[in-house]
Parts: C-alpha cells; sequence; structure tokens
C-alpha cells in the first residue's frame, strides 16, 4: 500500500538502524521519550528497541488519553451512567478502565446502567435525537487530536437545539504536559526521570502544528521531532534526535512532514476557540493538578456541559495499592517494575488504565515486548 509499505522496508530500517549505530557517542546515555502510546505501541510491535544501541533508552510518556484520566473523573463517569433516564456514550477503552475499588463503566453497565459504546461524537448525537425523554452524556476523552470532533458537536447540538445533550468534558493539552514533566524533572519531583529529548506526537501535531512545541523546547532546551507513527518513521526520529543531542541542539524539527504543518489545522484550532476555553486546573494521573492543562465548554454552551447539568461532589478516587501506572506515565518506572505486570494485571483484568487502552504502555509491553523480558 502507497506511503505504508515504504515505510516499512526492513532493508531500510537495518541501514537507519546503522546509522544511528555510527552517530552515537559511546560513552553518552540517550533518555528519550516517546510522548505519544501510539509510538509506545509502534516501537514494541516492530522489534525497534532491538535494532537500537543499548545506550538508547525509550521512555514512554503521559500521551496515552485514556490513561491519564484520573480516578476521580472515571468515578464521575461511572455516576453520571447510573443516574436513571441517563445513556452515558463513551468510546470502548473508556468502559473498562478500572475506578475506585475496580468500579468500572462496563461494570455499571452489568448492573443496569445504559452505558453504550460509540465510534465517534456523532453517534451520540444520533443517540440523543432518537431519545428525545433520555439524557444523553458523551465521555469526551482525549488530547487535540479528538477535540475538533467535540467543538463540532457543540456547534451542531446548538443548531439543532438538542436539548438533551450534553458533554462530559476532559480533553486535555499536549505541549501543557511536556511542560510539566520537565518542571517536575527541573525540581526533581515525582521521581521523574531526566530527558533529553522527546519523539513528538503525530496526530496532535496535525492539530496544532510543530510550533505548538516552540516554548517548551526553547525554554527547557529539549530537542523535540515530530514523528510518524511507522516504524521507519520512528527511527528517522531517534536519528534526526540523535545527532540533535549530540550537537547540543534544541528546538523542533519536523520527520512527520507529509502530514504535520508548522501551524496545524487552523480551521480545527477555530472550531476549539470557539466552544472551549482553559480549565485554571486539571488532574492528570502521575502528575497530580497541572494549571492551564485541560479545556471545559464555554459559557455560551453551558447548556450542554454535563458538569453543570449534573454537578456531584467526587471523593478523592482510589487507585490500586500495588499499580504503578502514575509512575509508568512520568516516565519514572517501566510496565515489568509492577508487580501486578502480567501476574494479576492483564488485558484481560486490568487493574490499572495503562493495561486498558490500545495505547497503553503496559498493554503494548504484555503484547509485543513481554517475552524478551521473561
Amino acid at each position: 500500500m502507497k506511503y505504508i509499505s515504504e515505510f516499512r522496508d526492513g532493508t531500510m530500517a537495518q541501514k537507519i538502524a546503522a546509522k544511528i549505530q555510527r552517530t552515537v557517542e559511546p560513552n553518552r546515555h540517550y533518555a528519550i521519550m516517546e510522548f505519544c502510546g501510539g509510538h509506545t505501541h509502534a516501537i514494541h510491535r516492530y522489534g525497534i528497541p532491538s535494532l537500537l544501541p543499548e545506550n538508547i533508552e525509550l521512555i514512554h510518556g503521559p500521551g496515552c488519553p485514556v490513561c491519564i484520566l484520573p480516578i476521580a473523573r472515571i468515578d464521575y463517569a461511572i455516576a453520571l451512567a447510573e443516574l436513571p433516564q441517563v445513556i452515558l456514550c463513551s468510546y470502548g477503552d473508556m468502559l473498562r478502565v478500572p475506578g475506585s475499588n475496580q468500579h468500572s463503566l462496563l461494570k455499571a453497565k452489568a448492573k443496569g446502567a445504559d452505558v453504550r459504546m460509540v465510534y465517534s461524537i456523532d453517534d451520540a448525537l444520533m443517540i440523543a435525537q432518537q431519545n428525545p425523554k433520555k439524557d444523553v452524556i458523551f465521555f469526551a476523552v482525549g488530547f487535540e487530536t479528538t477535540t475538533p470532533p467535540t467543538a463540532i458537536a457543540l456547534l451542531h447540538a446548538k443548531q439543532e437545539k438538542l436539548k438533551n445533550f450534553t458533554v462530559f468534558c476532559n480533553h486535555v493539552l499536549t505541549p501543557v504536559a511536556m511542560q510539566a514533566l520537565l518542571e517536575s524533572e527541573k525540581n526533581d519531583l515525582h521521581s521523574t526521570v531526566n530527558l533529553d529529548g522527546f519523539i513528538g506526537p503525530s496526530h496532535v501535531s496535525i492539530i496544532i502544528g510543530s510550533d505548538a512545541y516552540k516554548t517548551v523546547a526553547e525554554h527547557y532546551q529539549k530537542p523535540v521531532v515530530i514523528a510518524g507513527f511507522e516504524p521507519l518513521d520512528v527511527m528517522q526520529s531517534i536519528d534526526m534526535l540523535v545527532l540533535m543531542i549530540n550537537e547540543q541542539r534544541y528546538g523542533i524539527e519536523n520527520q512527520y512532514t507529509r502530514a504535520v504543518s508548522p501551524q496545524g489545522n487552523i480551521k480545527s484550532q477555530q472550531f476549539i476557540a470557539q466552544t472551549l476555553e482553559l480549565r485554571d486546573r486539571f488532574e492528570w494521573r502521575g502528575l497530580g493538578y497541572i494549571a492551564k492543562s485541560a479545556l471545559k465548554i464555554k459559557a455560551e454552551f453551558s447548556e450542554f456541559d454535563a458538569e453543570l447539568r449534573f454537578p456531584m461532589t467526587i471523593a478523592e478516587g482510589k487507585e490500586h495499592k500495588a499499580c504503578e501506572c502514575g509512575s509508568i506515565l512520568r516516565g519514572a518506572k517501566k510496565p515489568q517494575d509492577c508487580t501486578l505486570f502480567a501476574i494479576a494485571c492483564t488485558p484481560e483484568n486490568p487493574l490499572g488504565s495503562c493495561m486498558v487502552s490500545s495505547e497503553g504502555a503496559c498493554a503494548a509491553h504484555y503484547s509485543y515486548g513481554r517475552l524478551a523480558h521473561d
């Protein structure tokens, strides 16, 4: 398939691996964080670590939107689903994420709550139109990639005067999370690691553009290379990062030029600005509360804000005592460091969010990397 098979060519992968081997400084350790969970899965699916020199360490970051959502927000969604006359619509991954006491939306559904898996927010709008006597709530999660559809749905709901449709908004921002990680590193907080550079996310960058990372890269003097999802994309980006680190260069380089521009998708950004605004602060699993790191629904669209229509006081979420998801998400630990990994915690019985999501680090290591560590 054009523009897919070309980026999975084994011979070319060997050539890039040889180039990286020549470029690395043998006495130097390279700590590179792949921020996006999609990159984590590509890295392990295609065995990229086995092609790299031992002194290159790839570290998973908080780039899985399902994983970073704190327990309290999961508990809030479950409480919404359990209200009478409510239909809660969610993407499939969110149904299995454990809340407090290992409760989940899937378990709430089994007990009678009307929880429905949808493929897009458009499905939720349709369900609202078909069920005018029910309150339909869409559980909106994700980084900047999934935010534009939520914004457009809010505009559509207002135009159609859908009185029974609301959004439980949990959209979060990538550059701010990068800044929080580096700020923690600078202040030696949360047992973070010292990072040399970032493999920047693909789909997020299509929306916000490569220029969105300039402030973070320049302030903290770190290189960021925007990378595509295919294995050769990732390997070429690692090669670019190694060269930048060797030369002590920081800033932004864009490997994924076939999809990402400096300015991003202006139209999508306009839709977001029209309907959503910054929250004062938002809690991230593993990183705590981060100022200006998430979005909420603007006052002009408050009639579609589930948090305003169904206000609740949610107690502090209770994590599984042995779960290391928080440490994994900030790069301080790897899945194999968790005593639950692949024993009590598996994709069939996830005890933490990192084992649930298709972008989760634990799920990636379980599916592709587990045997390498046995």
